[in-house]
């Protein structure tokens, strides 16, 4: 049987960067909080606890003081920083450079929006982390949209600046403004900003290609990853003989009868360890 890893799948740059710079903290043995799951994924958390690091939530943090605390990829609103310096809390900011850069944009916008009597649309998952950091940068004032019952929230006749998370598929994104185009009057002020992640849009063919290629393949991600999600209904599309997974506990020995080609792939919040983890678990007793 041939069991090939995707080489594509796997963290994305900004997530690699926080892990790095928490991994560089936890060797000075100093106690390093960090707010929220650093990566949506139970099995890379579990490792980085046990190395010391401490996943605190924001009502812990909120009790903190004279301590370091690391702010992941997905990036904090302005009310976090406030806290920090108010109580004396160092930083270690690992948010990903192409989410500050969208906090700056959203927040250049919102300035402008309030000018104009506007609105501030992002298309995004309520209460995920990358979207409460980006609704702050609004005073939370922006009008959130994940499905097609939001636009009710919507008042056309205002001007519109839409924005989206950065980890949505682009399939989703370009509905959403078709949507919200057929309720615009000819000359109305609407204005979208492409700002999804090229790292994780590129993958769509790449990926399909993989799934096409293997006779089974198994999707590795934790099930709280909207990538994830996002990711495995695209293989699902593209090959139906696909399984989700989180590790190897859940692989099944009827998946592998008659099976000679076995396509491994995961999230951008998936380390590869696991990946190859997997690999090598289906090597040995399959």
């Amino acid at each position: 049987m041939i069991v090939d890893i995707d080489q594509h799948s796997g963290f994305c740059f900004g997530v690699v960067s926080a892990i790095q710079r928490a991994e560089e903290e936890l060797q000075n043995g100093e106690t390093l909080y960090c707010l929220g799951d650093i990566v949506h994924n139970s099995a890379e958390v579990e490792r980085l606890s046990k190395r010391g690091l401490r996943v605190i939530s924001h009502e812990e943090f909120a009790k903190l003081s004279d301590c370091k605390v690391l702010i992941r990829a997905h990036g904090e609103p302005p009310e976090t920083y406030a806290i920090a310096k108010k109580q004396n809390i160092t930083l270690i900011d690992a948010t990903c450079p192409i989410v500050l850069k969208l906090q700056q944009r959203i927040r250049d916008g919102y300035q402008d929006m309030q000018k104009a009597g506007g609105q501030i649309l992002i298309y995004g998952k309520p209460g995920h982390a990358e979207v409460v950091g980006l609704e702050g940068q609004t005073e939370c004032n922006a009008i959130i949209i994940d499905e097609e019952s939001d636009l009710q929230n919507i008042d056309f006749s205002k001007p519109i600046r839409l924005y989206s998370q950065t980890t949505k598929s682009r399939e989703g994104y370009e509905k959403l403004q078709e949507n919200i185009r057929k309720k615009l009057s000819e000359n109305a002020d609407f204005i979208v900003f492409n700002t999804i992640c090229g790292q994780v849009a590129n993958r769509a063919k790449q990926l399909t290609d993989f799934c096409q290629n293997h006779q089974l393949i198994l999707f590795i991600s934790s099930k709280n990853s909207s990538n994830g999600q996002y990711l495995f209904d695209l293989c699902k599309r593209a090959n139906p003989n696909t399984h989700f997974i989180s590790d190897v506990s859940e692989l099944q020995s009827e998946w592998f009868k008659t099976i000679d080609t076995v396509g491994i792939c995961g999230a951008t919040s998936t380390p590869m360890w696991l990946m190859e983890d997997v690999a090598k678990q289906i090597s040995t007793c399959f």
